[in-house]
């Protein structure tokens, strides 16, 4: 019920007035059956537009502190989140991705659309990075189509950090699906997992026009420590 009144009556109508969303290719997303929406991750404000624009319920996990916070803001993103059908995870724990990825094949198991960001976290500077192969175990265990799709400005409309968008018009972008059917059983194959998932990364940077770096995003975010400098005797 809040999902409904959420994206039909209170927030997508307002978000659609205000932003004016310019979508491509959206008749690419099959309207049944499983789908497996792959995105890449420039703002906070990517799990907004998606689920808005997509007509059917679109499902991403998030990390479990979005449905802990504290205070008004809390309150609101908790809401928000549970709403648009989010998923929290808890990513703490060694087992956290697998948790996700379980997460997710029951939603396609079930016929809905699962979305997910392939580089895992958001992209520092608007470049595309290095896919984690977790997008491909899912398509292969469900054997659900992959349909990619871009944000063209959202980093620009909501920078990472920035708490409020400024009012531009959104542009999103999707493409063609991509099937894999060819490898099926082969799950779990580490050098097929790494060949879907740089195809899929690929389709990204084409449809997106984002120079793409071959690192993980999150090396960038988290750089390994300097190494101690030597003590003089």
């Amino acid at each position: 019920m809040l999902y409904w009144l959420l994206k039909y009556v209170i927030l997508g109508p307002l978000l659609r007035l205000i932003f004016r969303p310019q979508v491509e290719g959206l008749h690419h997303v099959p309207a049944t059956g499983p789908v497996i929406l792959a995105s890449n991750h420039l703002s906070f404000s990517d799990s907004i537009f998606t689920p808005l624009i997509v007509p059917r319920k679109v499902t991403f996990v998030a990390k479990a502190e979005y449905f802990t916070g504290k205070g008004i803001k809390g309150a609101l993103t908790k809401m928000f989140f549970t709403g648009t059908g989010t998923i929290p995870v808890d990513r703490s724990g060694g087992q956290a991705a697998r948790a996700a990825l379980d997460t997710q094949l029951k939603v396609l198991r079930a016929g809905g659309i699962a979305g997910i960001y392939p580089e895992g976290t958001r992209s520092p500077d608007g470049r595309l990075y290095r896919g984690k192969t977790g997008v491909a175990r899912l398509a292969l265990e469900s054997g659900a189509p992959v349909v990619p799709v871009v944000m063209l400005n959202l980093d620009r409309i909501q920078p990472p950090g920035t708490l409020l968008p400024r009012v531009e018009r959104v542009r999103i972008r999707f493409g063609p699906p991509l099937d894999f059917s060819r490898y099926a059983g082969l799950a779990g194959d580490r050098f097929v997992e790494r060949a879907v998932t740089d195809e899929i990364m690929y389709e990204l940077m084409e449809l997106s026009g984002r120079e793409y770096v071959d690192v993980y995003a999150q090396k960038l975010k988290n750089p390994p420590a300097a190494p101690a400098a030597p003590v003089a005797a």
